[in-house]
């Protein structure tokens, strides 16, 4: 016992010694910018047109969902603009002299109609004077010549509103009602045009989560797709060796399973610390605070590299080998 209690601060001064040796690497993963694209509808997919691996330039196809659906909408949608752009050119054209010519013709008969009414009840109110009918029939003829009256009048106020032309109020309703339905027919238009699944930037295909026939729900992501000209290494740097880092750093990047190393450049140091990732827990430094850092590897073989494969770091100075 005497002689553990004399070793004990020999034992402490070893391991000081060892925390305060050179800093150890900063441990991470290689990592791609990722997008992931996903579906318009909930329809099956009936063409794939890329595999994983392959690289694809913004705009090209990748895959298509069955578009029957909403191709019937934008049939029936083009049918109702194509309706509404006849209702505003017959507005604008105003009536046809043939259906001038008829409503003079309606007024024209209302008129002798009205004349024939008026000479029938001056006729029934002379007898009825004469005592030579009942009151009933004076009435009638009273009855008939307001009638008569009133289908000249209508006939009058239908001719005069055909050569008068349209109200503006009626050819604002139309080319409203134009405008609604020519919106209608763009919205699925557009609609249709998203079911051809297109990549949005540049970049190499990671995964095809469905396959074809499936029918993957609204939103779910049906292409992830690996995004920007180089990966980057992300990093998690512990307390000790923050305040020696900074954007810019040059550092020497050992990714596992590849013998040579890559160098990299810090591009972006997170300003507010981070809990400590659950594989970069070492001794005394599992209960400190680690600062995320990205550094973007250089060379163009770093391009071939996959995402997620794990790496160490370490700082060296601008001008070392």
């Amino acid at each position: 016992m005497r002689r553990e209690l004399l070793l004990l601060p020999a034992l402490l001064a070893l391991a000081a010694c060892q925390r305060g040796a050179a800093p150890a690497r900063l441990l991470g993963t290689l990592e791609w910018d990722r997008i992931g694209v996903a579906a318009e509808a909930a329809e099956p997919i009936v063409t794939i047109a890329v595999k994983e691996g392959d690289t694809v330039a913004a705009g090209d196809l990748l895959l298509e969902l069955d578009a029957r659906r909403v191709e019937a909408q934008l049939a029936q949608a083009e049918a109702e603009r194509a309706r509404a752009e006849a209702a505003l050119q017959e507005l604008l054209h105003g009536a046809r002299s043939e259906s001038i010519d008829a409503a003079r013709a309606e007024l024209a008969r209302s008129d002798v109609a009205s004349a024939d009414a008026q000479r029938e009840r001056t006729r029934a109110a002379e007898l009825r004077r004469r005592g030579l009918n009942a009151q009933a029939d004076l009435d009638r003829a009273d009855t008939a010549l307001r009638s008569a009256h009133a289908a000249a009048a209508a006939a009058r106020a239908r001719l005069q509103e055909l050569t008068h032309g349209t109200r503006p109020e009626s050819i604002d309703q139309a080319q409203a009602a134009l405008a609604g339905a020519v919106a209608q027919v763009d919205e699925l238009r557009l609609t249709r045009e998203r079911y051809r699944v297109r990549a949005p930037q540049a970049g190499r295909i990671d995964a095809l989560p469905f396959k074809l026939g499936d029918q993957p729900p609204k939103g779910a992501t049906v292409v992830s797709l690996l995004t920007g000209s180089a990966p980057y290494a992300r990093l998690f740097v512990p307390e000790s060796q923050r305040a020696a880092l900074a954007t810019g750093a040059r550092l020497r990047v050992q990714v596992d399973g590849l013998a040579a190393p890559y160098t990299a450049r810090v591009v972006r140091l997170a300003s507010e610390a981070a809990f400590t990732p659950y594989y970069a827990l070492a001794g005394d430094d599992a209960s400190r605070l680690t600062w995320r850092a990205e550094a973007v590897l250089e060379g163009d073989a770093a391009a071939r590299l996959a995402a997620g494969l794990p790496l160490q770091a370490e700082v060296v100075a601008d001008g070392t080998p």
